[in-house]
Order: structure tokens, then sequence, then C-alpha cells
């Protein structure tokens, strides 16, 4: 399955979202510029290495920043364009949403703490690990979640690809994110280099983040603020 668009309007403009979105085609850039061994070497000075976090060491290569700050960093990292072309898909779909509901400072709050979340989840499911963890997906899991619990009617106009059969469909928020929390949590079990409890963590977050914060909400249909 993967998303086109969503049938949620919002009533400002998502600066964050774009912004986020930026960044992340930025620091691609300046990965891949180099070369494929510039782009390995960069990964590992700023990828969250669980086993650097939980020993507070920095094993070689050097780091950028000290190790509790690359779980920041890795949230702009990405292992490759696929990589990057699908997180930022979600992050303009549902992003915008979740921004007009918080606010802007809010958002780019609430982003980096489920980013963290989701990070120090898998570091909790393997402390030793000394694999970089890179990518924006914990924190746009996050995002999911959010939306999630907000917005669980709205449609998400979905292109499904099954052998032959390919079409386009408009599913409820609640069925297209809800299997997809159903997809992290079985692959979990699974295992294949993609850091699934990482997925889990951030959509969690993200549901107890939206509970805590109690963002605004719109009446009418010019949006007014309640």
């Amino acid at each position: 399955m993967i998303p086109l668009k969503d049938d949620n309007p919002t009533y400002t403009f998502p600066y964050v979202t774009l912004s986020i979105i930026a960044v992340n085609v930025f620091v691609f850039f300046l990965e891949v510029m180099g070369g494929p061994d510039h782009m390995e070497l960069f990964i590992f000075r700023s990828a969250a290495i669980p086993y650097e976090i939980t020993h507070l060491v920095d094993i070689s290569p050097l780091n950028f920043v000290s190790p509790p700050w690359t779980l920041f960093t890795a949230m702009f990292v990405h292992g490759g364009l696929f990589h990057l072309a699908s997180n930022m898909l979600y992050l303009w779909i549902f992003g915008d949403n979740i921004e007009d509901r918080l606010g802007h400072f809010k958002f780019l709050i609430f982003y980096l703490s489920t980013g963290v979340a989701a990070s120090l989840t898998h570091i909790f499911m393997d402390p030793h690990s000394t694999v970089p963890m890179v990518g924006a997906s914990g924190a746009i899991a996050g995002v999911l979640g959010a939306y999630f619990l907000l917005f669980p009617m709205a449609h998400v106009h979905t292109l499904i690809i099954f052998f032959f059969f390919i079409q386009v469909v408009r599913l409820p928020a609640l069925f297209f994110l809800g299997l997809w929390f159903f997809m992290q949590v079985m692959s979990s079990t699974q295992g294949g280099g993609i850091a699934w409890f990482a997925h889990i963590g951030g959509f969690l977050a993200g549901i107890f983040a939206i509970l805590i914060i109690k963002p605004r909400r719109y009446r009418g249909t010019l949006g007014r603020r309640l």
C-alpha cells in the first residue's frame, strides 16, 4: 500500500513539515555528494548506535556529536534514495494535519520527541547492537500515531499493487494506519535489518503525546479555533 494523499484539509501553512523535509533532502545531498565510501562514513558518524548510547562511548569512526545527541542527528540521515523518498512521502501526507492541530512550535517538539522515543524503544530492545540506526521513520511513526487518534475517519487515497491488480482506493485512516501498525508488529518478529521496534515505539509515543498535549480544535468552514 502506497499513500498518495488524504482528504483532510488544513487551515495553516505547514512551515515546519516543509522545513523538516527540506533538511532531510539537504542532508541526503551531503551524504551522497562524496560517493559511496563517503556516504557510509557519513552514516556511521551521524547514526544512533545502541551500544554507543547505552555505554556512552564513541566507537570508531568518531561521531559528529557525542553519542546521546546522535538520537537527534540520526533522524535526518537516510540509507538511500528510496528510504528518503518513502519517509518524506508519509511526512508530507500526514504531517501537515498534525502541525495544523498542534501549531508550528509544538509540532516541532512533538516530532523530535517522538523520534527520540522511537529510537530509545529500539535501543531498549537491543542495547548492545553496534549496527547504526538512521532515518526519520521513528518520528514519522509518531506523526502516524497522532493522525490515527485525531483523524480516524479521514480518507487516504492509497495505491494498492497486488500482482496484476493495480488500483487507487480511498481507505479510512483508521484502517490504513491500523494495518500499517499491525504490519510493523508482525515484521518485528522477523528482523530483516529494519528497526521495527522504533516504528512501534514512535507510533505509540505519538498517541500518548496527543493525549497529553490536547491539541487545538477547529469549527466551521473557516477553521476558527476552539
